[in-house]
């Protein structure tokens, strides 16, 4: 515990993150809880243990147990096929549709590949259309494959809603959120918003610096990624998991629901060599043994446009730690909890953690790099035909329309739902192909509109390869 300030501070200075909150859990007491930095660059509103935070993905722990909480009313089970509770449920292979149950949705073995849904989040689509809108997604190998996906995930949340007669939102608050007190824990992004003491996003700059510059609203994968809250109120969540679904002396959850949550159900990393441990998920949590075979649970969430948590346990130590960050994922609080744990364990840290995890944090950010960099003009490209040969309006089963405008002489196209699509310029980089600027979580930069060549008409289709990761980029002009 002495060492855990010096921990946070160092991970700071070395980073410039702006602003992180800390909470440790031992035995059933709250023993840490602090906040450091501030809420954003440039203003004095200091980050305390009451400062909400956007919790990405750590929303998804919390999520299974609300969901838990429903199994142990005996409302659902955690194999009921998702489709007896959610009538529209659909993925491309009927067998899957009519099979998939929850425990398959909540630990990513469903076969819908990871990102599926999300471009259309970033488009500014709602969770009935997104959700209406996976049949058409690819699938791998149902129960055999481990794809993180939150939309996959999104499903399992949304089905035990569904199965409640209730909404997502209110279930949440019913089953966790008051029985526990708290009140600064809601997955209403509005909630976030109306909070008067709020940590906002930042993204860095380089040389240490970081801006608040984006906002994120994830109310359509809500389950998955669209809580908010407290170091104070999850601390109290903490004690209930450690507490085995008992909180204050008080059962909450049904004991055997919540630790079903806990045991691997997928293998999400499997061992790399002879002598390696593999690594699973349960439902919400990420399963691992140490050295001494004890079990570590834990989840790590991320928003690109700037937030980044973790939440890590060791049940059988009855000891946990949450850190909740306003920057972009750069490995910052994973550091500090595996810092804490192995710090506890073995006196002091055994390895350099903030290198270690921003090393897997930049090789993520790698991968993700566009497969085409259309910052590179060719140095004589090839002429585009007149605007007229690509202006109309094209469709896509899945994004919806897609229209080509001329907009002051240039080239713009507009997508995304009919009451607020976005519009972007397209600039010529070589014949056909034009380039544009993607947004959103998954935004990487530039991107390319590939016109389909006709000849001396109308182009055909137009494939756009950043909305095309799994062949549903493709839009035909309508006749």
């Amino acid at each position: 515990m002495a060492k855990l300030d010096g921990l946070i501070r160092d991970a700071m200075e070395r980073t410039g993150l702006p602003g992180i909150a800390v909470a440790v859990v031992y035995r059933d007491e709250v023993v840490y809880s602090k906040g450091f930095g501030v809420r954003e660059v440039g203003k004095p509103e200091e980050i305390g243990p009451d400062t909400v935070f956007q919790l990405a993905s750590v929303s998804k722990p919390l999520a299974s147990t609300v969901v838990a909480g429903v199994v142990g009313r005996q409302v659902i089970t955690w194999t009921d096929g998702v489709i007896d509770h959610s009538k529209n449920f659909a993925l491309k292979d009927d067998y899957v549709t009519r099979n998939a149950s929850f425990a398959d949705l909540m630990s990513h073995r469903s076969g819908l590949k990871t990102g599926s849904g999300d471009l259309l989040e970033d488009l500014g689509f709602d969770r009935a259309y997104i959700l209406g809108h996976l049949n058409q997604e690819p699938l791998d190998t149902f129960r055999s494959s481990y794809n993180y996906s939150n939309f996959g995930y999104t499903e399992g949340g949304q089905a035990a809603a569904d199965a409640m007669k209730m909404t997502w939102e209110d279930l949440a608050d019913e089953i966790l959120f008051r029985k526990l007190g708290m009140s600064a824990s809601s997955y209403r992004h509005s909630d976030y918003e109306r909070a008067s003491d709020k940590a906002t996003l930042h993204v860095p700059l380089g040389n240490k610096e970081w801006a608040a510059k984006y906002r994120r609203n994830a109310d359509s994968e809500a389950p998955a990624g669209g809580a908010s809250s407290s170091v104070r109120d999850l601390a109290q969540w903490l004690r209930l998991q450690l507490g085995n679904g008992s909180y204050e002396g008080k059962p909450v959850i049904d004991s055997a629901a919540l630790q079903t949550t806990h045991v691997p159900h997928a293998v999400s990393g499997p061992a790399s060599a002879p002598a390696a441990r593999s690594r699973f998920y349960g439902l919400g949590w990420n399963v691992s043994y140490d050295d001494q075979a004890r079990v570590q649970l834990g989840h790590s969430g991320a928003f690109n446009l700037g937030a980044a948590t973790a939440v890590s346990m060791l049940p059988g130590e009855q000891l946990a730690i949450v850190a909740l960050t306003n920057g972009r994922p750069q490995g910052i609080p994973e550091a500090i909890t595996a810092g804490f744990l192995d710090t506890a364990q073995h006196g002091s840290p055994t390895v350099d953690w903030l290198a270690f995890t921003a090393g897997v944090f930049k090789q993520i950010d790698e991968s993700e790099n566009p497969r085409v960099d259309y910052t590179k003009v060719p140095s004589n490209p090839s002429p585009a035909r007149t605007n007229s040969a690509y202006t109309g309006t094209y469709d896509n089963s899945y994004f919806g329309q897609l229209v080509v405008l001329e907009q002051g002489g240039k080239l713009a196209m507009r997508m995304g739902p009919p009451g607020s699509p976005t519009t972007f310029p397209l600039t010529h980089f070589d014949g056909d192909t034009f380039s544009f600027e993607s947004i959103g979580e998954n935004g990487n930069g530039l991107a390319g509109a590939l016109f389909a060549g006709a000849s001396g008409g109308s182009s055909p289709s137009v494939t756009l390869d950043f909305y095309d990761r799994t062949g549903l980029g493709t839009f035909t002009r309508a006749s």
